[in-house]
């Protein structure tokens, strides 16, 4: 099934129409509860990864755990409709703990099945994402990576990896994606407007206009920010949002170049400010707004993931060089 986008509540270049050349496309992957296959482009499916090929490893130290969850458990439990129970860290306090762990496979994407993806080192059009299942430092750090591939030879390989490596336990239930087939649809979006995203003057009128609908019609009145620039959830290409940290520059650490926005994860797909643009395929068309919403938590939250306080983590990458090193913000 596709996911369609509703109209938005205003026709945002109407009223500011200095926003025409700032009007840029992302790709809004909709992400639903699936049985996608390794071919496929996913949320939490399983990876196109040749047998043989060493799965990626991480080599830092990690934060000591006390209790966790097994994935099988988490697994059972989701189907059940009940949430996992805990149970003690096996290795707490050993050497062990200290040993390299695998990386957890969150998604991957096709350039084929994603328009705006861009290309990766050599012209590479599949991209794996990866995070560690652990947190590093006091600070509760998380470690990404990204791994790209030249699709058609990939799917060349005689063999693929049937089972990837998994740690014993899960520090949380939410470390664990829920596999996820994709709808991708392409979306025009406009920049955050703070501090020096778009001209001081626009932002102080875009201000004065969601003070003034707000006024008007209350606290269901559209807004920029939450309606008419940047849609929630999984996304590719397009400006990334900054509810949490504010507007930051993201320049290439190996050149310096600013870098453009490769992807956002994000873990909620709906939340109160949000919700004009869940799809009218999710919605009840005999109801209107908030109400209309249908589908539970596999349109709100269907990843199953969290990213740092419930924040949109931005994958940023050199548009110089796409073998720089991506930078990874959590906004």
């Amino acid at each position: 099934m596709t996911r369609t986008t509703p109209a938005r509540p205003v026709a945002v270049e109407t009223v500011f129409p200095e926003l025409v050349p700032y009007r840029a496309r992302t790709t809004r992957l909709h992400p639903r509860p699936g049985r996608p296959g390794m071919h496929d482009s996913h949320v939490g499916g399983p990876m196109l990864w040749p047998e043989g090929e060493p799965w990626p490893l991480c080599h830092e130290p990690h934060q000591r755990e006390t209790e966790g969850y097994a994935p099988e458990e988490i697994r059972s439990a989701r189907a059940a409709g009940v949430r996992p129970t805990s149970r003690p860290w096996p290795l707490a306090g050993s050497a062990e703990e200290d040993c390299p762990v695998p990386f957890a496979g969150l998604a991957q994407f096709f350039r084929r099945d994603i328009p705006g993806l861009t290309c990766g080192p050599g012209g590479a059009d599949l991209v794996q994402f990866f995070r560690c299942p652990f947190t590093h430092g006091p600070g509760l750090e998380r470690r990404y990576c990204l791994w790209w591939r030249q699709a058609g030879q990939t799917e060349h390989a005689q063999r693929f990896l049937a089972a990837p490596p998994e740690v014993p336990l899960l520090r949380w239930e939410h470390e664990l994606p829920e596999p996820c087939v994709l709808h991708p649809e392409e979306v025009d979006t406009y920049p955050w407007a703070e501090d020096d995203t778009l001209p001081a003057s626009l932002i102080a009128r875009i201000d004065a206009w969601d003070d003034a609908q707000a006024a008007e019609h209350g606290p269901d009145a559209p807004s920029y920010q939450y309606d008419l620039s940047i849609p929630p959830g999984w996304r590719v290409g397009g400006y990334p949002s900054w509810a949490s940290t504010g507007p930051m520059a993201v320049d290439c650490a190996s050149c310096a170049t600013p870098m453009r926005l490769l992807l956002t994860a994000e873990g909620y797909e709906v939340d109160a400010g949000s919700h004009s643009w869940v799809p009218l395929e999710d919605r009840d068309p005999t109801t209107r707004g908030k109400a209309s919403i249908r589908g539970g938590q596999s349109v709100a939250h269907p990843t199953r993931l969290h990213f740092g306080r419930d924040r949109d983590l931005h994958v940023f990458a050199c548009p110089a060089d796409p073998g720089h090193p991506p930078q990874w913000v959590l906004a």
